[in-house]
């Protein structure tokens, strides 16, 4: 009997395993909306009552295949914030530091077919852009204990930004990282560029960090200053041309 029954619950593990992976590809190329059920449980080749027992709602299905990647990724970042910031104390990491402690996890994830490799970050990258509310209220809480964990690490290594200010820095750091990683193919980009390192995770690290360092570093902008020029810019226009 109980070889019976692990013999089933291997087949209710694979099956599992099978879905995922078909709704995987099929997220990443058709996105949320334009994927069915039905499309999956054909490519997975199990019945949709399979999908029903398993997930639950097309939504439940959508959310396990972004969190059996999202979470082992996220886990990787906040060890690797944790080992650097051992070796730095007492002293706080610079954000250069902090910024591969970021970086490295996914571009590693992206080398690896065998955790859903470039395909599963083009998923994740259309699911910042899907304007569904599901899907933004579940990434915003699936990132908030990693986001905030990075946030207290760049607090420290930029104690003169304000809070706001750094928040807002690092929502548009984590849609550059989405877009570079998910939306435009950055890993081929670098082979053709560079065909004897195109095995090198390290080079997208140093394209795309030094373009964030110069954001999270960039002196305060005084968006007041900013408005009055457009409102005199465009006062001619408010009166009748110029």
């Amino acid at each position: 009997m109980r070889v019976i029954r692990s013999g089933i619950v291997g087949n209710h593990a694979a099956t599992k395993v099978r879905i995922l992976d078909a709704a995987e590809v099929r997220f990443m190329e058709r996105g949320f909306d334009a994927t069915s059920l039905r499309e999956i449980t054909a490519a997975a080749e199990v019945n949709l009552a399979a999908v029903n027992y398993h997930f639950g709602t097309k939504e439940d299905l959508f959310q396990t295949v972004l969190t059996r990647r999202l979470d082992p990724m996220n886990l990787q970042r906040l060890d690797l914030l944790s080992r650097l910031e051992a070796g730095a104390a007492p002293h706080p990491l610079s954000c250069d530091e902090i910024l591969s402690a970021l970086l490295i996890p996914p571009l590693k994830l992206a080398r690896d077919p065998a955790r859903g490799g470039k395909d599963f970050l083009r998923l994740l990258g259309r699911a910042y852009a899907d304007p569904a509310p599901f899907i933004r209220r579940f990434l915003s809480e699936q990132y908030a204990p990693m986001i905030a964990r990075f946030k207290a690490a760049f607090g420290r290594a930029l104690p003169h930004l304000p809070k706001r200010e750094l928040s807002w820095r690092l929502h548009f750091i984590m849609g550059a990282l989405s877009y570079t990683l998910a939306g435009t193919d950055a890993l081929k980009l670098i082979a053709e560029l560079n065909p004897h390192e195109s095995d090198n995770d390290e080079i997208l690290l140093r394209r795309l960090a030094p373009f964030l360092l110069a954001g999270l570093q960039a002196p305060l902008l005084d968006v007041s200053e900013v408005m009055r020029g457009l409102d005199d810019h465009d006062a001619p226009n408010r009166v009748g041309g110029p």
